[in-house]
C-alpha cells in the first residue's frame, strides 16, 4: 500500500482523538474565543475587521496546537500525516477546475441564500467595505486568504475528513466534515450554504491529491477573490 493511498485506508487515531477536537472547536473556540476573546479584542481596537482578524488569527493558533498536542505528538506523527505534503505538478489543472468550480458554486448559493431573506452579515467584510485602504484590504487577504486556508484545510479535511474517510467512506466522511465545517462558521448563517458548497469541494480536493497544500490553494484563491471583490463594491 502506498503513501497517496494508505492515508484513506487507516489512521492512528481513535474516537478520543476525535471528539476532544470537536470539543475544542464547538466549546471552546465557539464559547471562548469567538463570544469572549473577540468581545475583548473588539473593545481593545474598536474595529470590527480588525477584532475578526485577531480572532482568526487566535483560533488558528488554538486548533494548530490542538492538533499537535492531542492527535500528532502523543502518536510522534508529523504534519504530513494530515496531508501536508507535495503535490504532483499535473494536478494544477484540476486546482483551476476547482477554483472555477468553487467561485461559481458559492456565488449561486449565496445568491439563493439571499432571496430567502438571510442577510446576516459577515462583520468583519462589513467593516472592510465601508473601510477601503491598501492597509485593510491586505490585513483581509493575509487572514481569509493565508491564514484561514492553512489552519481550517489542516482541520477540517486535514484531520476531520482523514478520520472519517477512514471509518465511513468518502461520500458520508465529505458530507459530514462539510457540515462540522459548515457548523464551525456559526453565527454567519448567510454564508453557510456556501461553506457547505465549499467544504464538499475541498474535500474532494483533497480526496483526489493526496495533499491538502490544493485544498489550501483552492481555499486562498476563492477566500481573496472575495475579499477584492468586497473591496470594489
Amino acid at each position: 500500500m502506498n503513501r497517496m493511498t494508505g492515508w484513506k485506508t487507516n489512521d492512528a487515531w481513535s474516537w478520543r482523538e476525535f471528539v476532544f477536537l470537536l470539543l475544542l472547536e464547538f466549546v471552546f473556540v465557539m464559547a471562548v474565543v469567538k463570544y469572549g476573546a473577540q468581545s475583548l479584542y473588539l473593545s481593545w481596537l474598536g474595529n470590527p475587521l480588525y477584532s475578526g482578524m485577531l480572532t482568526g488569527l487566535t483560533i488558528a493558533i488554538v486548533l494548530l496546537a490542538g492538533l499537535y498536542y492531542i492527535a500528532l505528538r502523543p502518536q510522534r506523527l508529523t504534519w504530513a500525516e494530515i496531508g501536508l505534503r507535495r503535490f504532483p505538478a499535473k494536478d494544477w489543472g484540476r486546482i483551476l477546475i476547482w477554483i472555477l468550480a468553487l467561485v461559481v458554486l458559492s456565488a449561486a448559493a449565496m445568491l439563493l441564500t439571499s432571496l430567502f431573506g438571510n442577510t446576516m452579515n459577515n462583520s468583519k467584510m462589513e467593516s472592510l467595505h465601508q473601510n477601503v485602504t491598501w492597509f485593510t484590504v491586505l490585513l483581509a487577504v493575509i487572514s481569509a486568504g493565508v491564514i484561514s486556508p492553512w489552519y481550517e484545510e489542516l482541520f477540517y479535511r486535514g484531520f476531520m475528513y482523514r478520520w472519517l474517510r477512514t471509518r465511513v467512506g468518502t461520500g458520508w466522511a465529505i458530507i459530514v466534515s462539510s457540515l462540522i465545517f459548515t457548523a464551525a462558521h456559526y453565527p454567519t448563517l448567510n454564508a453557510m450554504p456556501a461553506n457547505f458548497v465549499a467544504g464538499v469541494i475541498l474535500a474532494w480536493t483533497y480526496e483526489r491529491t493526496g495533499s491538502i497544500v490544493p485544498a489550501m490553494i483552492v481555499h486562498g484563491v476563492t477566500n481573496t477573490a472575495a475579499v477584492l471583490l468586497t473591496a470594489m463594491g
